[in-house]
């Protein structure tokens, strides 16, 4: 049955066009199916978080179209269907109520966002950004509206409050963290960062928890545990991702914090592989665009016949905050070390150094981020 069966990638993200782009370059002649539950688009993700300050609607966001994809892909691209069940032992995929057989089958599933109490009953009024649908539908919430309420202050919300307050957008930013970015920044660089986003006009709650969030007349009100008031014209949830593990844990296959695979992408069945923010490989879950282009370069071989393995060196990330430049590589192991900063204003420079001495990640801000280079060849390789 699965012969002549197709190569199928569930998912056309990042990690699924990149993982078939990569794979046609070794291999032009297996047959090769995505299944997206969206209408397939190829966009950059990171771009989402740009498209205020740019003022760019969705559409001028995507790059190209599923039949534009499919054509360069030499691939038939299902879109808007979903996945309901895997069968490993008969090697097939349920596509809306139909069976579709599998020669191999990667998961590139991507990541979903958390959820607030609040989301069923304010509807329209409390969005969330993952993809370039929810890009869309946001913009067309703040037709006519000015204040936007943010909450969360990790990566994502800072990104979008910047982005935003350059679109000319009044952000407010609500957060439990007691600073910014809290996983990846200390607290001096973190102070950096909120300077210059507070230069922008970004208003900051942090520590403080939402014990009321309800729609107004004219939008939205937020009752603070301290007490405080919040009134915004729109609300963007920004609390973080999970990965997509569901269909996975129900075909059996083990599961953490992303669908288990080891060095080589691959579950606990030799035909089901893993790759991107769903993925959790050799213990690291990593929601990043560099470990996921390594992974499809890596995943693209074995799949042509190459097994090999993936290797993560250190890769910094750029977070979009240009109100204050900024560079992480955030340490694997933030309880094995301490942070040493030196610097001045918003030009700071942290180091994050283990006790052996060994650098195991940094923070750059302002001017310090011209180290990078530098401090990258320092690091160890986060997967070897």
């Amino acid at each position: 049955m699965t012969e002549n069966a197709p190569l199928v990638i569930v998912g056309t993200g990042l990690a699924g066009y990149n993982l078939a782009k990569e794979f046609r370059k070794l291999d032009s002649a297996r047959p090769l199916l995505l299944v997206s539950a969206d209408d397939g688009r190829f966009y950059s993700k990171p771009l989402l978080s740009t498209g205020f300050a740019k003022g760019k609607e969705a559409d001028e966001l995507g790059m190209q179209d599923a039949a534009a994809m499919a054509a360069q892909l030499d691939a038939e691209v299902l879109t808007g269907t979903s996945v309901s069940a895997i069968d490993p032992a008969a090697r097939t995929l349920t596509l809306d109520g139909r069976e579709q057989p599998y020669s191999d089958l990667v998961l590139a599933l991507g990541a979903e966002v958390r959820s607030l109490p609040w989301r069923e009953q304010l509807g329209e009024r409390l969005l969330s950004i993952n993809d370039l649908a929810d890009y869309g539908r946001f913009r067309g919430a703040l037709v006519g509206r000015k204040k936007v309420l943010i909450i969360g202050a990790g990566l994502i919300g800072c990104e979008f409050a910047n982005d935003l307050s350059l679109g000319g957008f009044e952000v407010a930013v609500v957060a439990t963290d007691p600073w910014l970015m809290p996983q990846l920044l200390p607290e001096p660089v973190a102070a950096a960062v909120q300077r210059r986003l507070e230069a922008l006009g970004v208003t900051f709650h942090l520590g403080c928890g939402i014990r009321e969030l309800a729609a107004s007349d004219d939008g939205l009100l937020a009752l603070l545990d301290d007490g405080t008031e919040v009134r915004a014209d729109q609300g963007l949830s920004a609390i973080g991702l999970a990965p997509r593990t569901d269909l996975a844990a129900a075909a059996g296959l083990p599961v953490g914090r992303g669908v288990l695979v080891d060095a080589q992408l691959c579950t606990s069945d030799p035909h089901i592989y893993a790759l991107g923010d769903c993925a959790e490989v050799a213990g690291l879950n990593l929601m990043y665009v560099m470990p996921l282009m390594t992974s499809a370069r890596a995943l693209a071989k074995t799949l042509s016949g190459a097994p090999a393995t993936v290797g993560y060196p250190a890769m910094p990330i750029m977070v979009k905050t240009p109100a204050c430049p900024l560079v992480v590589a955030p340490p694997l192991n933030a309880a094995a070390g301490d942070w040493q900063i030196s610097g001045e204003g918003e030009d700071l420079r942290a180091v994050f150094i283990d006790p052996q001495g060994q650098l195991q990640g940094f923070a750059l801000s302002g001017a310090a981020v011209s180290e990078k280079a530098l401090l990258t060849r320092e690091l160890p390789a986060w997967l070897s």
